[in-house]
């Protein structure tokens, strides 16, 4: 019971949209000059806030395999399968299939990056200043509010992607495994 319980903690730390969060916490200081912004600073964080949004959303439509080449592939989940690249034209792509999953998790994504990016500190003093005097409590609860219902819903919609940014493992998306097992039956 205990392992299966860190097993599912530990998918929540590839799920979540870390290195996004992490690049947006790196930047944010420079794009709003610490939170003290002028009209360049704001159009600047506004920008970085619309990337990193785009990121995290788009990340959850991307997967990966290993192809025949024994090389990692990535490309773009489709509602025919995956939009592959030039290597992967004699394998079946179409078992990468869009789900409603991926929707999903890239709303959770951008739900939890929304709450870290709108209610950073510098965010907060470089657009609406009065806001973080007048509802800290706010700012204190929301994210690990939001949190706890995202991981909740990450578990309830385990992601078997392992898109752009997410860590590779030996898993399913090894297509030269399913090759070699397929023909070891099929002559068996």
């Amino acid at each position: 019971m205990s392992g299966k319980t860190f097993s599912a903690l530990g998918n929540l730390v590839k799920l979540l949209p870390t290195g996004t969060v992490f690049l947006f916490q790196f930047l944010i200081p420079v794009v709003t000059n610490s939170g003290h912004c002028t009209t360049l600073h704001k159009y600047l964080t506004g920008a970085l806030l619309v990337v990193c949004a785009f990121n995290c959303a788009f990340a959850s439509f991307t997967d990966s395999y290993t192809g025949t080449d024994g090389q990692r592939h990535f490309g773009i989940v489709t509602a025919k399968g995956l939009w592959p690249s030039p290597a992967s034209e004699s394998l079946d792509l179409s078992v990468y299939k869009l789900r409603f999953g991926d929707f999903v998790h890239a709303f959770f994504s951008l739900v939890v990056f929304a709450v870290l990016g709108l209610l950073d500190t510098n965010t907060v003093r470089c657009f609406y200043p009065e806001f973080e005097s007048g509802e800290k409590l706010l700012m204190e609860v929301l994210p690990p509010v939001i949190g706890v219902v995202a991981s909740s819903v990450f578990v309830i919609f385990p992601n078997k992607r392992h898109g752009i940014g997410y860590p590779t493992t030996s898993d399913s998306n090894d297509t030269s495994q399913k090759s070699k097992t397929s023909s070891s039956s099929s002559s068996a």
